[in-house]
Formats: structure tokens, sequence, C-alpha cells
């Protein structure tokens, strides 16, 4: 079966459309995330590497909470999820009995700083809430965690800064920092020592497992310890704001040294996988343009990835393999980015970065874009990042560097929070709040809408090829549509076709347009597998159309040797990309009959030798035709016409003159003419001496073809003389005139 898809698409190369009977196909290819970023995806995940697959399977948990902003954490004990909150301090639990308020700070109406549109200052913009009056707690759960018995540990934020851990269905405090408004992490090691990071005097705090002895294990010169990590050796990792550091704390010896001191201000999330230490280190100034793996080019390869986590065979369980038919590069062809190696681009200024942190030190970048990270999380060989301002979810495999976007809010703002429970993962949004249960399985169904291909004429679209492993009961399907406007938006656009399997070459049914669309819709089975596509390749042919012949220039040649030849320039451009050959005709203005000069010229210009015709003017046709690239019946010509050049091979002439003689002294009064270029120059000898004496015409100024000129010649000897000019036009012809004169003796 496959063998036909392969002589399908070479038949395809060859593609023969009705109207036109010899023209070149053009295949546009889509095969990198960034052109796939470029199209909308829905259900599905666009890889770093250029993939398209179905995305996870997602379920909205709570679509919006009452007076909550943000989710900050979320922490998974037995089968309830719990939830911490901001701005009111609301901690929720999820579970069996559904979603429950266990902890509310109480609500005072609160005094708003304004700006200058009546909206507090720390509030999202909603504008239904501007100038109403509101109730505010001025409380924020930023942090939680399970303790060593498996109870709750809540710290709270703001107007009071406590931990205060869950009993019997309330909360209740067991530790007040001294020195602190703000628990910004909360980690139990494996005895049960409780730490806390707080702000805004970045020191770490230990208490016993009951919470009651508690004391400073580092005083640090930061503004806060943003986040903290237990590690396989014993030590305790923290993260700083401010500064941007990892620190390696040793709880028994409170020695404390400085594991890397990164380029952003803020390390916002710290995990263990293995013996490695993973950090999220950010920066508000990251909020700016973002663009989706803007920060990130391609490279050349990839890493290999480790424990045959591809998959074996080519086809497996009965699955299809689908490939593209290769075909020669052409110039309209779009080229896969990721085919041509480009060294690691510079870290981007603004960017956030995920770091990877060995055992011994060792610090590399493993992600990095160009948006806030808020939280980091593992699940399985993946790290789950979670981003602002698009609410996208990243998953990262940090062995093979691949990244993907496997989950994106379009109500949300950012994805604060998430935990990972396991095969599921929830996550919690900001701006407005909300939770989402994320499952490990893929979605039934997912569609990808492409962006627009670009034909650059209205042209026959071929067919749509695609590179997937498509797994034993899962399905991609295939629409499309096309238009002549550059707007998806726009009305004119056809209507989309009928969906169609796609499980070789596929026709694109939509009409004749410059512009087409595809959509790709992805279909699993149990869950388990995903068809998983690489590539995408459309082919369209443009009808034949004629050459253009863009401008025509005809200039006289000023340098030795080429003496009355013209340099004719001429620019055509072909659509179709065709061979072009020239042919050039003149003929003198006023005539309809054009005298050919030249045939099959490849060349961008030519010389005329303008000597082999009478002085006139004359107009240059330049004619390009595509013939080398067309049949006899296909071929077609398009031609353009110079302006008027003036073709001048005679010198100027004396049309009058008057010679005068007085004593001695010799005037002469002349009026010189050319039939075609302004005078240029006049200068006369007496005698053939070889200094030639120049003139000016009698109004001072060399600037039309007739021109009158006085010559003075005085104190001549007594005898015969011959006064000689040397007469010039302004392209250079050059004349010569003379006259005797006998002076007498007296």
């Amino acid at each position: 079966m496959q063998s036909k898809y392969v002589f399908a698409i070479m038949f395809l190369v060859c593609l023969s459309v009705s109207f036109c009977s010899a023209v070149t196909s053009r295949v546009t290819r889509h095969n990198s995330s960034q052109e796939f970023q470029k199209g909308e995806a829905n259900d599905v995940v666009i890889g770093s590497r250029g993939t398209i697959q179905l995305g996870r399977r997602a379920e909205v948990i709570v679509k919006q909470f009452d007076d909550v902003w943000s989710i900050n954490s979320i922490v998974s004990i037995g089968d309830t999820v719990y939830v911490g909150t901001s701005p009111n301090g609301g901690v929720y639990s999820f579970g069996a009995g559904g979603l429950k308020k266990i902890y509310a700070a109480k609500l005072t109406k609160k005094e708003r700083p304004k700006d200058s549109n009546d909206r507090d200052a720390n509030e999202p913009n909603d504008s239904n809430a501007v100038g109403q009056d509101r109730h505010f707690a001025n409380e924020h759960i930023f942090a939680m965690a399970a303790d060593a018995s498996g109870r709750l540990l809540v710290g709270i934020s703001g107007q009071r800064c406590a931990l205060c851990r869950l009993e019997g269905g309330e909360l209740k405090t067991i530790f007040e920092p001294n020195d602190a408004n703000y628990i910004f992490a909360i980690s139990v090691d494996k005895g049960g020592d409780i730490y806390l990071g707080t702000g805004p005097k970045g020191k770490i705090y230990r208490l016993d497992s009951s919470g009651k002895r508690g004391e400073v294990l580092y005083d640090s010169s930061d503004k806060n310890i943003l986040s903290l990590a237990q590690g396989p050796d014993g030590f305790i990792y923290a993260g700083s704001d401010s500064r941007g550091l990892v620190y390696r704390i040793n709880p028994k010896t409170k020695e404390t040294v400085i594991l890397y001191d990164s380029d952003q201000q803020e390390i916002t999330a710290l995990v263990f996988m293995g013996e490695e230490l993973y950090a999220a280190a950010t920066s508000a100034n990251a909020v700016g343009a973002e663009a989706k793996f803007a920060a990130q080019a391609p490279q050349a390869g990839r890493p290999e990835k480790q424990d045959d986590e591809e998959g074996g065979d080519e086809e497996s369980d009965g699955g299809t393999k689908l490939q593209i038919a290769n075909t020669k590069e052409s110039a309209g062809e779009q080229q896969a980015e990721h085919k041509m190696p480009v060294p690691r681009p510079p870290r981007p200024a603004q960017a956030s970065y995920i770091y990877k942190v060995t055992k011994d030190g060792f610090v590399t970048d493993i992600f990095n874009e160009t948006s806030v990270f808020f939280c980091l999380a593992s699940q399985g060989k993946e790290l789950l990042v979670g981003t602002g301002n698009n609410a996208q979810l990243f998953a990262v495999e940090p062995n093979s560097e691949e990244n993907a976007v496997v989950f994106e809010d379009r109500q949300a703002s950012q994805i604060t929070a998430v935990a990972v429970v396991g095969d599921n993962a929830y996550v919690g949004m900001a701006n407005p709040a909300r939770l989402v249960k994320l499952g490990k399985v893929f979605a039934r169904e997912g569609v990808y809408t492409s962006d627009l291909v670009d034909a650059g004429q209205p042209a026959k679209w071929g067919k749509l090829q695609i590179e997937a492993d498509v797994p034993q009961g899962c399905k991609v399907l295939m629409a499309c549509r096309s238009g002549n406007v550059k707007d998806v938006n726009d009305k004119s656009f056809s209507k989309w076709t009928e969906l169609k399997d796609v499980t070789g070459p596929v026709q694109l049914d939509c009409p004749v347009n410059r512009f087409c669309q595809y959509k790709l819709v992805l279909r699993g089975s149990d869950g388990k597998v995903s068809p998983v596509v690489r590539e995408v390749a459309v082919a369209s042919a443009v009808p034949n159309l004629a050459p253009r012949v863009e401008s025509v220039t005809v200039t006289r040649m000023e340098m030795p040797g080429k003496s009355g030849v013209f340099k004719i320039s001429y620019d055509a451009k072909d659509d179709n990309g065709d061979k072009l050959i020239y042919k050039i005709d003149f003929r003198r203005v006023g005539r309809t009959g054009w005298i050919e000069a030249a045939h099959d010229v490849e060349t961008g210009n030519y010389e005329w030798d303008g000597k082999t015709v009478e002085d006139g003017r004359y107009e240059i046709r330049i004619t390009a035709s595509d013939e080398r690239s067309n049949t006899p019946e296909t071929k077609l010509m398009g031609s353009r016409v110079s302006d008027a050049v003036v073709v001048d091979n005679t010198g100027p002439a004396v049309v009058k003159y008057k010679l005068e003689k007085a004593g001695k002294n010799v005037t002469i009064k002349l009026t010189v003419n050319d039939e075609l270029s302004a005078i240029g120059k006049v200068e006369y000898t007496v005698d053939s001496d070889a200094n030639w004496i120049g003139i000016v015409p009698d109004d001072l100024i060399y600037d039309t073809t007739s021109e009158d000129f006085t010559i003075m010649v005085e104190k001549l000897s007594a005898g015969q003389h011959i006064i000689s000019l040397k007469l010039a036009d302004a392209v250079g012809n050059t004349s010569y005139k003379t006259y005797e004169v006998n002076i007498e003796e007296k």
C-alpha cells in the first residue's frame, strides 16, 4: 500500500492542471514548532521539535471562585486536594464531597489606594469591580504542605503571618514568626522537622514536628526566600528573591553555601528529580512581549533519548507510518527550519529559565521562555512548568531537551500552582482563579488549524501529505478551505470541506485561490496512545503567468572604444520562476514597425551600436519569454518599451556666419546648430596653433541646439591666415570649420 502512496506523490510533483498544461508545482512544508505555532491548537500539543499530538485530557474542577484572584498553592493528602488562594486567605478542599471552603480570613472593608482610574492598584483589571465596595482580608496562602503525620500545614501571609495546621477540621496556629510578614515556602524533612521560607527579610525558620520549638536556620541578605526543597543528601535547598540565588544548607551545622547565582531576580520553585535539582528562575521583566518558543532557536539534531523512550518498530501493533515523498527543492518551497544547523542563541535578557544542577554543582539551562515562571513540579520523567501571561503549562523532558505546551487556559492569565497526584496533575490559575484536573491520558480528540499557506497567486491546490505515526485505533483526518484574502476570519473564504481520513496523500478539494488553510483532527483510541504528526506538506500549482518586464533603461556608454554604443539594461520577473530569454527590438520614433537587434539573449543587458542607424530618436523594446520552461502551446511573453533615446553621431554645423576685417583685427559672427543635441563646446585656433581657445555663446550659456558666437582675433600680421573652429555637441560628436583671411600691408 505504501508504494501506491509514493507513486501518487511522485505524480503530484508533475501535476498537470486543467487550465494550463505546463507549470511548476510548489510544495510548502510545515515541520518545525515555529511554523506549527502560527496555527491554532485545540487539545493538541505542539512539541519544540516540530510535532503535533493529542494533549492531555482536561477537566475543569472550578470555573471561578468568589473573591479569589489567584490560586497560589495546591497540596494533595490522601484522596483530598487542598487549594490556597489570595487575597482573602481562603483554603479549599476538593475530594469525594466536592469543593469546600475550610478556611477564610475575617473580611473587612478595604481602604484601597486608587490609581488614576479609581481602581485598586493591586487588583486585577476587572471593569465590573471598578468603583464598587469590595471586602478583602489581605491574607494570602502562598504555601502549604503535609507534615510527617499527613496533616495539612498552611502558611498565612499578609495582615498576619502564621503557620497553621488542620486539626479536627479547623486551622490552628502553631507558630508565628517574630520577624516575617510572609511565608512563601514550606518543606518537611524525613525526620518531621518543618522549614519555612519567609519575607521580607529573607529568613529560613526551622521548627520541630510539633511546631512549638522554632529557630532561625539561616538569615540571608535577600528580600525573600521564595522556594525550599529537601535534597536526597539531607540538605535544605532554598531559592531567593532579589538576587536569584540557590542556597544549600546543612541543617545540622547550619553551614550554608551559594550553589548558583542566576542572572534572574527570583528562584520561584525548586524540585528534585533523583539526585538532580531543577530551579525555576524568573524576572518580572519577562512579562514583556511573549512569543511561543520565541527564546529558543532550532538546533542541529537532538540528544538521544534514554531507555528506548521513542519506541522501537516503525509500525507496531498494526499502526501506520505515513511518509512524504522526497521532492526537489524549488525557489518557492518553504525550507524546513530545523534542517539548517544553527548555533545556540545567546540568552535572552528578559527570559525565564529552568536550570539543572547536578550533585557535583554543575549548572546548565534546559529550557527558557520569554514569560514568567510561577511554579514547577515533576511527573515521571517530565517537569511541568506553569507560566504567564498566556496561562501555559509546559512539559519539559530534561534528557532530550524537548518541551511542549501541554495545556493552555484561554480564560486565565497565569498558571500559578501545579501539584502532581499520581497520573493526574491539578493546575491552578490566576486572573481569574480556576482549577483544572489534567489527566495523564490523552484527550479523545484534538484539532490543529494551520496558518494560511500562501501560493503567491490564485493556485490549483494539489495533495496534502503528512509524515506521521498513527497507532492502531487512532486516526488523522483533514479538512481544508481557501480564499484570496490574508485574513482567516474573512467571510469570503470557502467553507471547510468534509473531513477525510488521511491514510496517504489527500486531495485538497478547495477552490482556486491564493491562500489555503488545512485542519488536522487527531483522534485517539484508549487514551494511552496518540497519532504523532511530524511534517505536513501542501502542494500547489499556479497557472503559467506571463513574464513581467519591470524596467528598461538605455544609456550612452562613456568609455574608450564605445563611442556611439548604448547599454540597454532591463529587469524582468516571472511568478512561476520560469527561465527567461529576451528579444531586443528597436524603431525610430514615429514609425510602426520594429526591427530586431538580437534574440535569445539570456543576460539582463545588451550593447547596441547606435552608429549602425541614422541619427534620430529611437525606442527600444524588450520582450521576455518563458518558452524555455513551457511548451509551444503554453509559453507566454511580456514586453516593455523604453523611453525615447537620442542617437546622434553627427557633430554641429555652422549655419550662418559673417566675417569682418578692421585693419589687423578679424571678427566672425556665426550661428552653430545641431539637429538633436545641445551645443556642448566651441573652440578656435589660428594658423594651426596646438593651443585651442574656448569661447562661450553670446548669451553666456550652452543650453540649446542653436547658439550664436562672436570670435575676435586681433593683431594679425600681414599675409594669409587660417582660423579653424572645433564644434562639439553635448554627447561628444565633433566637426570642424575653417575660414581664410588675408591681412594687407599698410
